[in-house]
């Protein structure tokens, strides 16, 4: 007799996420102790020595509940118990003063650091995540709430570097069911039914509505809608890519770290007051310097917008997210409405001022390039040229 259908199911998933990694790679499973992170530890338990991997489990105390810390040294203890080794619990620090998203986004990004660091510390070649169908439903409803773009309503990636997502083809349910089957106690964050948190609405509120008026199964066809997206996504980010020799950037600006910026993107080599273009058409000198008014602001990146408007809409309007987050604009916070205002500069060019973007970030039109600053870092001069003359030709 084999297993029970959900621990079946669960192990599936997990066995071929893990496929194509090397033997004696280390892997290592985010668990939290709630029912899906608890059921995808245990499958990964199962099933790494008999791909002649190495499991590892890691989890994350964010310290914003009574408790927190007693409850990760618990999870530890059981992920050991599971078979599972090395095991970290690893505490943050949460930030939420202003810029931080909320505390669910200030979590998060506290929470993926975490992990980023626990992997980079243990060289593990993947991490995995207990992300379900449910949660996939969850992300798109909020994505189409908020007016988000395609990127947002194809939900979570499967895969993003180490991070992988194994379980999002199954139902929270199952998950559930494969912890049951187990005997393994999940333990049930008071968080998830907090009506003050919007996930938390759409779970037990929004879903259950639309459930009731449209029929079972609308989590799973959002979930559908968001794969089907993902890969054109995909494809539409490729042919993106092929233009981003259009962006040079000039030096770190906030939140560069984690802003997904494509490694195509050329780097600008900054000396003090003044940068240099880096390889690629239309690498001319540039210089930081005010933009008048008395600000003292740098030059953070720069958009060459020849022949740009010619490009589809869809396109264009990757390259110009793709440029504002070179700038340093922090991309939780780039709406449509933003690159909607930077796309307004290339196709509706009629001399007005320029645009505001996140993170401090001004943006004006200067012969024939999008010119991307922000305040100066503490210390440094202005060159002396003007961002006219520093952009080269003229529209």
């Amino acid at each position: 007799m084999g297993p029970p259908p959900a621990v079946a199911a669960v192990r599936g998933c997990v066995r071929a996420c893990l496929a194509g990694l090397a033997p004696g790679d280390l892997v290592l499973a985010a668990c939290s102790g709630g029912a899906d992170s608890l059921a995808l530890a245990a499958a990964l338990a199962h099933e790494a020595p008999r791909l002649g991997l190495r499991g590892g489990g890691v989890t994350v105390d964010h310290g914003l509940q009574a408790g927190s810390a007693a409850r990760a040294t618990q999870v530890a203890g059981l992920l050991g118990r599971l078979g599972l080794d090395p095991v970290r619990a690893i505490a943050v620090r949460v930030a939420s003063g202003p810029g931080s998203g909320g505390p669910e986004a200030a979590a998060r990004t506290a929470r993926y650091a975490a992990l980023d660091e626990v992997a980079e510390q243990t060289g593990a070649a993947a991490v995995l995540l207990g992300h379900n169908r449910d949660d996939q439903a969850e992300t798109v409803l909020l994505g189409l709430a908020r007016g988000s773009g395609p990127r947002a309503l194809a939900g979570m990636p499967a895969r993003s570097g180490r991070l992988r997502r194994p379980l999002l083809g199954l139902p929270r349910s199952t998950l559930r069911a494969a912890c049951q089957a187990q005997q393994l106690e999940p333990w049930d964050d008071p968080h998830n039914a907090d009506p003050s948190y919007a996930r938390s609405r759409v779970r037990h509120q929004a879903l259950p509505a639309l459930e009731a008026a449209l029929g079972p199964g609308v989590a799973g066809a959002l979930a559908r809608s968001a794969a089907q997206l993902s890969a054109d996504c995909e494809a539409l980010d490729a042919l993106a890519a092929a233009e981003e020799w259009r962006i040079q950037q000039a030096g770190p600006g906030p939140g560069m770290a984690d802003a997904g910026r494509p490694a195509s993107v050329a780097p600008v080599a900054a000396g003090p007051g003044r940068v240099t273009a880096g390889e690629g058409p239309g690498g001319a000198g540039l210089a930081a310097a005010p933009t008048g008014g008395g600000a003292d602001v740098a030059l953070r990146a720069v958009l060459d917008i020849d022949g740009l408007d010619g490009l589809t809409a869809a396109i264009r309007g990757r390259l110009l997210r793709s440029a504002a987050l070179a700038a340093g604009c922090p991309g939780g916070s780039l709406s449509a409405s933003h690159v909607a205002a930077l796309d307004a500069l290339v196709t509706g060019w009629h001399g007005q001022r320029g645009a505001d973007l996140p993170g401090g970030i001004r943006v004006r039109r200067r012969y024939g390039k999008l010119l991307f600053s922000g305040d100066r870092p503490a210390g440094a001069r202005p060159a002396g040229r003007t961002e006219a003359e520093a952009a080269g030709g003229r529209d």
